[in-house]
């Protein structure tokens, strides 16, 4: 049988901080009838792009991550900023990490990072025939290095473990399961 969605039957918020906001709810289970506490990490939307140059390379970006303490090998993306929507969040992360530009963008749909503790939502755009734009536009805590790679390269990278952001990997999932087997 289908589980049913939990009573919540009070939320505090605990902490806040620049890019998330720690959430307590407490809940009750419709199988137990007993209450639990959970806690729930609100962040922003996020978006991210693959980027595909005419020559079917794929304009990828080398950065530093803290919560690993490595440098990845990503695509470009980031955090919607208000007024934003996905698709103009995911051009403006494309332009300023990168200083590339597209001539069409498709939303390949999106993923929950992590139900259990978070709520946000990470949404996936294809930037087709980029070029060159100009310059990156990196802000104080970006370091970010460009780099190209030929898209039928991308399995072979994930596999090896060369790309490992799960993001990321779900992004070219989408691309390669999905979009791509479409026919599109």
């Amino acid at each position: 049988m289908m589980p049913k969605a939990w009573d919540v039957l009070s939320t505090r918020y605990d902490r806040t901080f620049r890019i998330f906001r720690l959430r307590t709810d407490r809940a009750r289970s419709p199988r137990t009838g007993k209450d639990h506490e959970f806690f729930i990490l609100e962040s922003p939307t996020w978006v991210n792009v693959i980027p595909l140059t005419t020559e079917q390379e794929v304009v990828l970006v080398h950065q530093y991550r803290h919560g690993t303490r490595e440098v990845t090998l990503e695509i470009p993306g980031g955090v919607m900023e208000e007024g934003d929507t996905p698709e103009g969040a995911a051009r403006r992360e494309l332009r300023e990490e990168t200083g590339w530009r597209e001539e069409r963008m498709t939303s390949l749909g999106y993923v929950v990072p992590n139900p259990a503790i978070q709520n946000n939502r990470c949404y996936t755009f294809l930037a087709e025939n980029v070029v060159p734009a100009g310059a990156q536009e990196q802000d104080d805590k970006e370091d970010i290095e460009v780099v190209l790679r030929p898209l039928a390269d991308i399995p072979g990278m994930i596999r090896d473990g060369e790309i490992r952001h799960s993001l990321v990997v779900a992004a070219f999932y989408r691309y390669f399961m999905e979009y791509r087997k479409g026919g599109a």
